[in-house]
């Protein structure tokens, strides 16, 4: 199969390049390095050292014995697009290409804007392409479990059967996204949905969990395939941000009062599942949804996970709920299906704290380098569009309870 996918340079394409490879798929790519400017922007760096793409092109072709099909473009740039995917003429195209942190998107009216744009218009010139040069091409969408929301009923795959008024119809199941961020990739969804409709496109809406992870089996032990992993308030997201502080004795920074209910899965499970959705493509004019993820956690309960993962390979590590930066229910219910990528064969990897093992001991090394940027550990972006550092609050959920 050739396989297309924007955003290569990332923390799941990097990955994924090397997966479908390994597999014997044909890849190509595209990449703006963007991550590595936003992440820069915000004061970050990876805690493993991402190496030039020169570097990482040089040691795919070396471990893979053949080259990596890459180009630098920009999805807003059409022309470029265009010409890219008529030349290559993939069977599938993984979209995965968009400004992905709800933080960054709250930051000020300037992100907000940014985000939106970036995303939606790369996102429909990912569509307007596949229409008018590869419409046989099934787009593998990133979309993500955050464009639910926390609804008080149970999250189906997509879409539900309703009854209204003596009525029945299978509907999109409503979105109550949290960020500006999360409502870019709604947008995304309804134009894919559209587009599937009236052009006759294909496509998988993977509704992906929180990944977390440093390893898949493809990389072997050259550090030039090795993926990122971001630990500031904007793209560290909470487990990968909390192994990081686990690995230098700073408190576990848990938002609130840690009920927040999201699910999980680790980085070779998430390649497991998009490489299922490719080989098992959705066919013509058919929008599909699949929600992705292992399974679903407080973030207190992955906090604790952490804890013990540390404590298992001789690490002290505490745990300090912050005042939470963010407007949204800290106590809430949430059940979602998966059944979609279980039927197809997903088998998820159930032992998470050996997967939150290796996280620790790969992140061990490259202490130093978090220790270097330990001031973005703590968020000072809000909900409200203010700037304020976060603040320890045991004391006063310990009187509350």
């Amino acid at each position: 199969m050739r396989v297309f996918i924007a955003g290569i340079d990332g923390y799941l394409g990097w990955p994924l390049a090397q997966h479908l490879t390994a597999r014997g798929h044909e890849v190509a790519g595209m990449d703006m390095f963007l991550r590595r400017q936003w992440v820069e922007e915000v004061g970050g760096q990876s805690a493993i050292p991402v190496y030039p793409m020169e570097e990482r092109l040089k040691a795919f072709e070396e471990h893979f014995g053949k080259p990596l099909n890459f180009r630098k473009g920009d999805l807003l740039d059409y022309a470029f697009l265009k010409e890219y995917l008529a030349e290559f003429q993939p069977d599938a195209i993984v979209h995965l290409g968009e400004m992905p942190s709800a933080p960054y998107s709250m930051i000020d009216q300037a992100h907000t804007v940014y985000t939106q744009h970036n995303n939606v218009i790369g996102s429909l010139n990912i569509l307007w392409a596949m229409k008018e040069v590869c419409p046989d091409a099934h787009l593998v969408k990133l979309g993500t479990m955050g464009e639910y929301g926390t609804p008080n009923v149970p999250v189906p795959e997509g879409f539900f059967e309703i009854e209204y008024r003596g009525r029945k119809d299978v509907l999109p199941f409503p979105r109550q996204a949290g960020s500006f961020y999360h409502w870019s990739k709604v947008h995304d969804s309804g134009n894919t949905m559209f587009a599937c409709r009236i052009w006759g496109l294909r496509s998988t809406d993977i509704m992906q969990g929180v990944v977390f992870g440093t390893q898949i089996d493809a990389m072997g032990d050259d550090p030039r395939l090795r993926s990122r992993l971001d630990f500031d308030q904007c793209f560290g997201t909470a487990v990968n941000r909390f192994c990081c502080q686990a690995v230098i004795g700073h408190p576990l920074t848990l938002y609130g009062l840690g009920g927040q209910t999201r699910g999980f899965l680790p980085l070779r499970d998430s390649m497991q599942c998009l490489t299922i959705a490719l080989e098992n493509p959705a066919e013509p004019g058919e929008y599909r949804v699949f929600n992705q993820f292992e399974e679903y956690y407080t973030i207190e309960e992955l906090a604790l996970k952490v804890q013990q993962a540390g404590a298992d390979i001789g690490l002290d590590v505490e745990i300090h709920h912050y005042d939470n930066p963010r407007k949204e229910m800290e106590k809430h219910y949430f059940h979602a299906d998966r059944e979609h990528l279980i039927n197809l064969g997903y088998q998820p990897t159930h032992d998470v704290l050996a997967e939150l093992r290796i996280m620790l001991n790969d992140l061990l090394p490259h202490r130093e380098r978090i220790l270097a940027k330990q001031d973005v550990l703590v968020p000072d972006i809000r909900w409200d569009g203010s700037r304020r550092r976060s603040t320890i609050i045991d004391e006063q959920l310990s009187t509350v309870s």
